[in-house]
């Protein structure tokens, strides 16, 4: 059951994260900071509680985590700019 609430969890966290990029916005951003938190500590509890696996999860979530960052860093910078014009 865990295993399909963080594939939930990372799936909508990777569509709210380019939902966030094309309209930015604090909120849009705590919400994917929230959904990444999420879905690492639903992946490090998977990990910890069935190490055999550990290899395999480790670098798919290190992917996953790599993608969703580019996207914050992303939609960080792109929030700014328009801040910026807006003052």
């Amino acid at each position: 059951m865990i295993v399909v609430v963080h594939v939930i969890i990372a799936l909508l966290s990777m569509v709210w994260t380019t939902y966030g990029y094309v309209r930015p916005s604090r909120t849009s951003l705590r919400i994917s900071y929230s959904l990444v938190a999420l879905t690492f500590v639903s992946g490090f509890y998977l990990v910890w509680s069935e190490p055999a696996q550990m290899l395999r999860s480790c670098m798919t979530g290190l992917a996953y985590l790599g993608v969703v960052t580019i996207a914050i860093v992303a939609t960080r910078r792109k929030l700014l700019v328009l801040q910026e014009e807006q003052a």
